[in-house]
């Protein structure tokens, strides 16, 4: 699976969560920001970890291979934290994934989606559970130019997947994960319960 990368959004200020969310505990002693590293480290992809000045001190959770930027105007939003990250593309890429830390997920998931693309050749390719759109969006080489047209005054991704939705391959997965978005302390330790839950029990994937 070589020629995928994945950009991780780490540089928001975590307002509503009251900490930073890149250093929360998530699952077999990893924070969110080191879970979802090697978890994409496990997929074939090379991770592209966009921190701001607040929180650069969690370089130490990404291993040697993650390239680590800081985005210096951070509080522009996420939009400003992808477009740094585009800079930093490796060559010859097949695919690039964006993420959010606050939206950890298996490995497998991603496979899934790397797997979709080397089937259907998708311009964009999202993963779905029980018709319910989730994340994260992987976009294929010749799509990478609708990233250039991102603006946060007009919801940066979102509007994309809008205007360009029949142009999206959905992945139907059986799995609620896809949909985590861990924004409030409630969604965290609900969401972080549940997933404790699951491997404990080894339910799902």
């Amino acid at each position: 699976m070589v020629g995928y990368s994945a950009i991780v959004l780490a540089a928001g200020a975590s307002t509503r969560m009251g900490t930073c969310k890149a250093g929360l505990p998530w699952l077999n002693g990893k924070t969110l920001l080191s879970y979802q590293v090697e978890q994409l480290q496990m997929a074939g992809m090379t991770p592209i970890v966009v921190l701001g000045t607040h929180n650069c001190d969690r370089q130490r959770d990404c291993p040697p291979e993650t390239q680590i930027l800081i985005n210096p105007c951070s509080a522009n939003g996420k939009v400003s934290s992808i477009q740094i990250g585009l800079q930093h593309l490796p060559p010859s890429l097949s695919g690039l994934l964006i993420s959010a830390v606050d939206q950890p997920r298996p490995n497998w998931i991603y496979r899934s989606l790397i797997q979709a693309h080397l089937t259907s050749n998708a311009l964009m390719i999202a993963p779905t559970h029980q018709g319910k759109l989730g994340h994260p969006l992987l976009f294929s080489a010749s799509a990478l130019s609708l990233l250039d047209t991102l603006n946060e005054e007009t919801l940066g991704l979102r509007q994309i997947v809008k205007m360009w939705h029949t142009a999206i391959q959905q992945v139907e997965l059986n799995t609620p994960e896809i949909l985590i978005d861990l924004n409030t302390p409630e969604h965290y330790r609900n969401s972080r319960s549940r997933e404790v839950h699951r491997i404990k029990t080894g339910c799902g994937v």
